[in-house]
C-alpha cells in the first residue's frame, strides 16, 4: 500500500474518506466539481451532521485536498468548504446549509487567502469596490465576505454583483467580482471580534488547505520523476543510475519531507484551534512556497523540456504548485504576521 500524503491521527471515519476518494480518483483523472458533490458528497464535508453534511473539520479537509492536488480538482472544492464552515459557525441554523450541504448552491469564500483585494464595507453596512481573481467564485450561488470589520453572506445576482471570469496560468478559472450593495442587500452574520475572529480561522484553514494540496502534488512530481529515471536510458544506461541526478531527487524528497512536517503541524494547530495556529500556518506557507520550487524545478529538470509539454502531467502540476505558492501572498506578511502571532 502506498504510504499517506500525510501522516495525521485520523478516526476510522477519516481512513474511510481518504480512502474511499483515492478509489474514486483512480478511476477519475479531472473529476468535475458535480463529481465530487453528486459521487462524493463532498459538498457538505465541513457542515454539521444535522444540516445534512459530514461534521469534519480542518484534518478531513486537508486529507481531501491533498489527494485532490494530483487530480487539478481542489481549487474550488476549499473555497466552497471553506465557506460553508464559517456560515455554520456563524449561523448554525441558516436556511441555505442543507442546500449547500446537498451542492444545490455552492458558495465561495471571499477573503484576504482568496483574493488579491478586498471590497470595503461602509459605515452604513454596504459593501463596495472589487475583489479580484477570488477562487472558486466564477460559478458560486453565493459569496460570504470575510474580513476583521464583518461576516456578510450575497447573493450572486448579476444586478448587484459583477462577474469577470479569468482563466488562470494553471487552468483554474478565478472571478473579479465588483460590488455595488446597498445597505440591506447583504445579509450580516457577524460584526467586530466576532467576524474577525471567524475571518482569522477561514483564512488559516484555506491556507492550511493549500498547503495540504501542494504536499499532494509534490509527491506526484517525485512519483512521476523516479518512473522517469528509471525509463529513460543515456549512453546505453537508465539516467537514475547517474549520480548527479539521484541527488538532485534525493533534494527534492527531503524539501518534500520536512513541508509535509510542517504541513501537518499546521492543520493539528488549526484542527484544535491553538493559540499558536496563525504562527503555524504562516510558517508552513513560507516552507511550501520554497518547496514546491525545489520539487517543481528538480522534477523539470529531470524530464527535460518534455516536462513542461502537455504530453506529460507533471507541467500541469508544476504549474498548479506555482500558482499555489503564488497565492500564499508575501513571504513579508507571513513573517510579520509570525511575529505578530
Amino acid at each position: 500500500m502506498d504510504m499517506p500524503l500525510l501522516d495525521l491521527p485520523l478516526r476510522e471515519e477519516q481512513r474511510l474518506l481518504r480512502a474511499s476518494v483515492q478509489r474514486f480518483l483512480a478511476d477519475e483523472e479531472r473529476p468535475s466539481w458535480r463529481d465530487l458533490v453528486d459521487t462524493l458528497g463532498l459538498a457538505g464535508l465541513a457542515l454539521p451532521e444535522a444540516a445534512g453534511g459530514f461534521g469534519g473539520g480542518p484534518t478531513d479537509v486537508a486529507l481531501v485536498m491533498a489527494e485532490l492536488g494530483p487530480a487539478l480538482a481542489g481549487a474550488d472544492w476549499l473555497s466552497h468548504v471553506a465557506a460553508t464552515a464559517l456560515l455554520a459557525r456563524a449561523a448554525p441554523d441558516h436556511a441555505t446549509l442543507q442546500a449547500l450541504a446537498s451542492g444545490a448552491l455552492r458558495a465561495a469564500a471571499v477573503c484576504p487567502a482568496t483574493t488579491l483585494s478586498m471590497p470595503a464595507v461602509g459605515d452604513d453596512g454596504a459593501l463596495r469596490g472589487a475583489a479580484l481573481l477570488v477562487a472558486g467564485a466564477a460559478e458560486a450561488d453565493l459569496f460570504l465576505f470575510a474580513d476583521g470589520n464583518a461576516l456578510l453572506l450575497v447573493a450572486a445576482d448579476p444586478a448587484k454583483v459583477e462577474q469577470r471570469h479569468r482563466i488562470m496560468h494553471d487552468g483554474s478559472v478565478s472571478a473579479d467580482l465588483c460590488f455595488a450593495l446597498k445597505p440591506g442587500d447583504a445579509e450580516r452574520l457577524a460584526t467586530g471580534a466576532d467576524a474577525r475572529a471567524l475571518a482569522d480561522y477561514g483564512d488559516d484553514l484555506i491556507l492550511a488547505g493549500r498547503c495540504a494540496e501542494a504536499i499532494g502534488l509534490m509527491q506526484r512530481m517525485i512519483a512521476q520523476s523516479v518512473d522517469y529515471l528509471g525509463q529513460r536510458k543515456q549512453f546505453g544506461a537508465a539516467i537514475g543510475s547517474f549520480q548527479v541526478l539521484r541527488h538532485r531527487l534525493v533534494d527534492m524528497q527531503l524539501a518534500a519531507m520536512k513541508a509535509a512536517a510542517l504541513v501537518e503541524a499546521a492543520i493539528a494547530a488549526v484542527e484544535e484551534d491553538r493559540a499558536d495556529r496563525a504562527s503555524m500556518v504562516r510558517s508552513v506557507c513560507v516552507e511550501i512556497a520554497d518547496a514546491v520550487r525545489v520539487v517543481g524545478e528538480g522534477a523539470v529538470q529531470i524530464h527535460g523540456a518534455m516536462g513542461l509539454t502537455e504530453e506529460l502531467p507533471l507541467g500541469a502540476h508544476f504549474k498548479r504548485a506555482l500558482a499555489i505558492a503564488a497565492a500564499m501572498r508575501s513571504r513579508a506578511g507571513h513573517q510579520a504576521r509570525f511575529a505578530e502571532a
